[in-house]
């Protein structure tokens, strides 16, 4: 999910730019354009923002994510669950401490 909101924030800051283009031309080459600057410079401060919250909600949504894939994990190797090749199971989170001695 994230990946579309990265899209969608590089959309938008792509049209931005387009639209700030267009309020700094204004119509000099094109007289059939419209010509109105400030709409244009409107438009591209509007798009920016919408492209950087987005970008901002893509990132959250991919930390949150990363939270619940690792809290995931987590619950599946304390529930006797395979332990990673890199682990040898007795960690501090495995439960078998000295403890209860």
């Amino acid at each position: 999910m994230a990946r579309n909101l990265y899209i969608l924030a590089g959309v938008l800051l792509l049209f931005a730019a387009l639209s700030f283009v267009m309020a700094m031309t204004s119509g000099r080459f094109q007289p059939a354009l419209p010509a109105n600057g400030t709409l244009w410079k409107t438009t591209a401060l509007f798009l920016t923002l919408g492209g950087l919250i987005v970008g901002f909600l893509g990132i959250m949504t991919a930390l949150f994510e990363q939270v619940d894939r690792r809290s995931e994990e987590r619950r599946i190797r304390q529930r006797g669950g395979r332990p990673r090749s890199s682990e040898s199971g007795a960690g501090p989170g495995s439960g078998s401490s000295l403890r209860g001695r």
